[in-house]
């Protein structure tokens, strides 16, 4: 148990100094902006690329892993979205944002650091191609439902631009294809520059769950919905116990890459369900707080998942 501890202690500690920081320092939000900026277009793509790049090519396609966790989580989006219908009286917009915060885990900020450092370097490329997938899945999914409920007014031939665009221009997605690239031709970048992006890469991780605990503790929590436990429920166990029962069903996969999949899958709705509640003005109060209860619930339901898979509870391969 000592050493789940040590695996899980540092990872929500520095998301908890985050939240203690942003309460004991009345320092102006738009400070973030930076760091966050720094995270999502610096320092997490520069892991992604040095880190695929460094993978021999024939590791990085594996559509059958892809297809599995990619139909997961859209499983998980389309019982959420259920929940959603029963909750709010059949409103579309309302239901997209439950289904997005049953779905959505928080792969970009949580994944890399949980998943290398429970699993190790074997986890790189599953971790990245979930990132990868899910967002994808999930940018298609938000402005195409927005639009059917009438949130989103513009052409549907403008919301097809946006998807591509939101999809395509994604700093993860954008690291991802041009690390899977450098893989392909052989390409390793100058000692300097691969200096400079291990820097980065070791800088990720701690910089986004210390961002994410100030940016959860600035957002106001807002009233509890009825619906919450429901999705969270979801989100953190059956999301991660769907997946895992999937990819044993099918067979022939690597044990790192199913224990990847199951950590990825039972973290807590990303930080980008506020975002995106926020951009269509749907939910927005009630969003913060699927993220700020679903990160605290996800103490025992991550560190819980750990233990399974460290102690062979769950058999990966």
């Amino acid at each position: 148990m000592q050493d789940i501890i040590a695996l899980a202690f540092p990872f929500f500690g520095l998301i908890f100094l985050g939240v203690i920081a942003a309460k004991i320092r009345d320092l102006p939000e738009a400070g973030l902006a930076w760091m966050n900026f720094f995270i999502i277009y610096i320092a997490l793509p520069a892991l992604f690329f040095r880190l695929l790049s460094e993978t021999p090519i024939e590791q990085l396609t594996d559509p059958t892993f892809v297809a599995a966790t990619t139909f997961t989580t859209y499983t998980v989006f389309a019982i959420s979205f259920c929940i959603g219908v029963l909750a709010t009286n059949g409103s579309i917009p309302e239901s997209t944002m439950l289904g997005i915060a049953g779905a959505y885990s928080n792969i970009g900020y949580m994944g890399p650091g949980l998943t290398l450092a429970v699993l190790g370097a074997g986890a790189t490329v599953p971790t990245a191609l979930i990132l990868c997938f899910d967002n994808t899945l999930l940018f298609i999914l938000a402005p195409l439902m927005m639009a059917v409920g009438g949130t989103d007014k513009q052409p549907i031939s403008k919301t097809v631009q946006l998807i591509f665009w939101r999809v395509f221009t994604h700093p993860f997605i954008v690291a991802t294809i041009l690390g899977v690239g450098a893989a392909a031709v052989g390409f390793k970048p100058p000692a300097a520059v691969d200096t400079m992006l291990r820097y980065l890469s070791n800088a990720a991780a701690p910089c986004a769950l210390f961002a994410m605990g100030v940016s959860i503790a600035l957002r106001p929590a807002g009233r509890v919905p009825l619906e919450l436990p429901a999705v969270l429920v979801v989100k953190l166990i059956v999301h991660p116990v769907l997946v895992y029962l999937l990819l044993t069903w099918i067979g022939g996969i690597d044990p790192v890459w199913v224990a990847t999949a199951v950590l990825m899958a039972c973290l807590p709705p990303a930080t980008n369900v506020f975002v995106i509640a926020q951009q269509y003005n749907v939910y927005v109060q009630r969003a913060s707080s699927f993220v700020l209860f679903g990160t605290m619930a996800s103490v025992v339901t991550v560190t819980g998942f750990i233990w399974a898979i460290t102690n062979g509870v769950l058999h990966t391969g």
